[in-house]
């Protein structure tokens, strides 16, 4: 039996956070042997943590912590060296947003012990032409600057084993805005066993999305810098 830790980063989604965290623990618990749905708090303004903290009562493989606001990438971070620390034999991430469903990660469970990752890949996405947009570009400024092809690099729905994590993880500065991309390409450098299948990718359930079209151009800008940096030592 392998220890799972689910990481869910969460910011200003109390509207989302009680149904998304009760779908998770389930898979947590049906994962047993000490798996743990881990949920972090970007230092969200509302009362996502507080319901957090109600919500843990009686949910002994449920770990509710809260961050100063560093950003969706800083965060994963936060919870992808958590869950290391703890010995998780498998970390998943997925959002908080309610857009991916729990019911789909069993088919990256059962097939954990072929690959190094699993991406869900957003086949028909639901949450908009911008998005689409974004990912479509992304991948041709990934393939331009890491000659690398990645399908969907930022996918929040994604099983990776614990040990490949951790030797690759320190690659990546600290605090980092894209991590899971620079996780994908990292793991296509160097040819690492990655496999993708098809996720169903839902609108938002609940709640207002933080990023806007300004803050991806902003976001993309910052990106391209960081990726030329980045590149000089992951090649």
């Amino acid at each position: 039996m392998d220890k799972l830790y689910i990481i869910i980063p969460a910011y200003n989604e109390e509207e989302n956070i009680g149904r998304v965290l009760n779908e998770w623990y389930q898979v947590a618990e049906k994962a047993g042997n000490g798996s743990r749905l881990v949920i972090i708090d970007d230092g969200s303004k509302d009362g996502t943590f507080q319901m957090m903290q109600k919500a843990a009562e009686g949910k002994e493989a449920f770990i509710p912590l809260t961050k100063p606001n560093g950003g969706h990438g800083a965060t994963i971070l936060y919870g992808y060296h958590y869950a290391i620390k703890e010995g998780a034999d498998y970390i998943f991430q997925t959002d908080s947003d309610g857009q991916t469903l729990p019911s789909e990660f069993w088919e990256f469970w059962e097939n954990r012990k072929k690959y190094d990752m699993i991406i869900g890949h957003r086949k028909g996405r639901q949450d908009g032409f911008s998005r689409v947009f974004v990912t479509k570009t992304l991948k041709f400024v990934l393939q331009l600057v890491f000659h690398v092809s990645v399908k969907d690099a930022n996918t929040p729905f994604r099983l990776m084993e614990s040990k490949v994590l951790k030797e690759n993880i320190k690659l990546i500065p600290k605090n980092y805005n894209l991590s899971n991309v620079i996780i994908s390409v990292i793991y296509a450098k160097k040819q690492k066993k990655v496999k993708y299948i098809p996720i169903t990718f839902r609108p938002r359930q609940g709640g207002v999305n933080s990023i806007n079209m300004k803050k991806i151009f902003r976001i993309g800008k910052q990106a391209l810098k960081d990726f030329s940096a980045i590149n000089k030592y992951i090649g």
